[in-house]
């Protein structure tokens, strides 16, 4: 795995004209409003900028090319809901307006590859899951193998936190 995750340039947030951004991904999980309050949170406090992706798995192979355009369609209009959502919630959280974004792929290739792409992401805020199960599988992938090669810092916020707690961390 080490390579799959390489920058393609510097980070350029603190440059003039640049302001660094705080990239959350909006899922179907419950700890993913953790994510979304501390980045609101700091965002705020730091006068930084939200990015928030949400990645559309790509259907599994179709003969007929309509109907996998079709589930693509139906499943970018569940994830503009979930954006849309996710929007209020940093807007109420912190009166933070995010940018919104929706990939269709793979979850660590549409991360990295915006990451890429925009050269003021600074930092990627994840949560942690609290089953048995462990913290879930995208934590699990970019902040265990991946994480000596990604291409910016990894926030995980602990799924139990509370906001009130997010808050006294976060500001």
């Amino acid at each position: 795995m080490p390579g799959d995750h390489a920058l393609s340039g510097k980070r350029r947030s603190y440059e003039t004209g640049h302001r660094p951004k705080f990239l959350v991904i909006i899922d179907k999980t419950p700890e993913c409003a953790r994510a979304i309050h501390f980045a609101s949170r700091r965002v705020a406090r730091t006068g930084a900028t939200m990015i928030m992706l949400a990645i559309v798995d790509p259907p599994d192979n179709f003969e007929w090319i309509g109907v996998g355009e079709a589930m693509i369609e139906e499943a970018r209009a569940e994830a503009q809901k979930r954006l849309d959502a996710a929007a209020r919630d940093a807007r109420s959280a912190a009166g933070v307006e995010p940018q919104q974004v929706i990939r269709v792929g793979d979850r660590a290739g549409a991360i990295t590859a915006l990451i890429n792409e925009d050269e003021d992401i600074s930092f990627l805020v994840l949560a942690a899951g609290t089953s048995k199960e462990g913290p879930g599988p995208l934590v699990s992938t970019l902040a265990g193998k991946a994480s000596s090669t990604f291409p910016v810092p990894i926030v995980i916020v602990p799924g139990s936190l509370s906001d009130e707690e997010i808050d006294a961390l976060a500001g």
